[in-house]
């Protein structure tokens, strides 16, 4: 029986096979969502271990954090900005396990204090129920076995609906998310380490926002992880 199924398998994949998420190429029986190619060359950044990295430097100022990073380089023209692609637009849930393990591993190498819980970057009901689900709490879904603690998801709440932030230059994005979240049952969350997850930061409006409205509960303390980081 099971060497039919091995026989089924390969056959659908020599006219489905299954392809890296990153360049297109054919995987091979050993390989998942990247090629080996891809997966050694990962670009990937020191800033979990990193205090001074562009990413905490966004937001000094702006929101008070125990620690900021992100994953990956977000280059223009990088086959690797496709593994968000798949993960946002795509279905592709898997990408976003994977990179949220990835996110979870360099964390727990940075030793950057402990974590109470996870909270990703909520959409607005009427964008979930288009897309069918949240790609931050995919990555979050992927962080929290490696770091074993939950993600919550119902007490940062985004109350209105926004426009892509794709084309909008640093002041379009912040008044494009300002007081757009809000928080319910707040004492859930009162005197944790929170980490708040997204998938890509930019100007770092939207984390911005969010984690301004998570430090309004009392005693909580933040950090945020992204996917990626892109320079704006």
């Amino acid at each position: 029986m099971i060497r039919l199924k091995n026989i089924a398998a390969d056959f659908v994949s020599l006219f489905y096979p299954k392809l890296c998420l990153a360049c297109q190429s054919a995987l091979q029986g050993n390989e998942h969502i990247l090629c080996t190619s891809c997966m050694n060359s990962l670009p990937e950044t020191s800033y979990f271990r990193d205090t001074q990295q562009p990413v905490m430097e966004l937001f000094n100022g702006r929101l008070k954090l125990e620690h900021a990073g992100s994953l990956l380089f977000f280059e223009k023209g990088s086959k690797y900005r496709n593994l968000i692609y798949q993960l946002k637009y795509k279905g592709k849930k898997e990408a976003g396990i994977f990179l949220g393990k990835l996110m979870g591993a360099r964390i727990l190498e940075s030793r950057s204090g402990s974590i109470d819980c996870i909270v990703p970057v909520p959409l607005h009901k009427s964008r979930l129920r288009r897309r069918g689900y949240n790609q931050s709490a995919i990555l979050a879904a992927g962080i929290s076995p490696m770091l074993n603690i939950p993600v919550v998801e119902d007490v940062l709440i985004r109350k209105k609906h926004t426009a892509t932030q794709t084309r909008k230059g640093r002041f379009e994005r912040w008044q494009n998310v300002e007081d757009r979240f809000e928080c319910r049952k707040a004492s859930t969350l009162e005197n944790k380490h929170v980490l708040l997850v997204d998938d890509v930061v930019t100007t770092g409006a939207t984390l911005e926002a969010a984690g301004s409205c998570l430090l309004a509960i009392p005693g909580l303390t933040l950090s945020v992880a992204t996917a990626a980081y892109a320079s704006s």
